[in-house]
């Protein structure tokens, strides 16, 4: 996924006390991050490769989270990232909803609480969007549960939509409007 480049509000600056929190992510978040970042299973569906080296994890998190406006981490109650969701803006009418969660994670329910959590906020602090949407590989059966199971639409499939890493795939398009009610 591409990051945005428009500055825009951050979305969700806390969230209520449940199982995860999100907060801005940090420096010294480093060696979490390594934990699902250098993961080859998830990596699959993103557009980035697995990262190899502590090094070259300080630079993207240096490079491209801390200058995202809305990137979080995804936190459980000792404050250690498990993974990150952020909102990325499409045009000036819509956004985009991406995330990642370490594979220990996977089926528990943490990325579905993530993306309510940002879903009810999104509309709030950007009331002039539209729609949010999501963009899922078709094989991605996990991410589409988790949109699914937060009330989004799955409008369909998008064939041979987007390049990862250098194979061309069909990709199921997510949506989610103001109007619509959360699971």
């Amino acid at each position: 996924m591409e990051m945005d480049s428009q500055k825009t509000q951050p979305i969700i600056s806390s969230s209520p006390p449940g199982r995860i929190s999100l907060r801005p992510m940090t420096l010294s978040d480093v060696d979490d991050y390594m934990v699902w970042a250098t993961d080859p299973k998830v990596a699959r569906f993103c557009t980035w490769e697995p990262c190899t080296s502590r090094d070259e994890a300080i630079k993207y998190i240096t490079d491209r989270v801390l200058t995202h406006p809305s990137l979080r981490a995804i936190c459980l109650e000792d404050d250690r990232p498990i993974g990150y969701i952020l909102i990325m803006a499409v045009d000036n009418i819509r956004k985009e909803i991406g995330y990642v969660l370490a594979r220990k994670y996977w089926g528990k329910g943490f990325a579905t609480e993530a993306v309510r959590l940002v879903t009810a906020e999104v509309f709030k602090e950007c009331p002039e969007i539209e729609r949010l949407e999501a963009l899922v590989d078709v094989d991605n059966v996990g991410s589409q549960r988790v949109l699914e199971k937060v009330g989004f639409t799955k409008e369909g499939v998008m064939r041979k939509f987007l390049c990862i890493k250098g194979s061309v795939r069909d990709t199921v398009m997510f949506s989610f409007l103001p109007t619509d009610t959360l699971k």
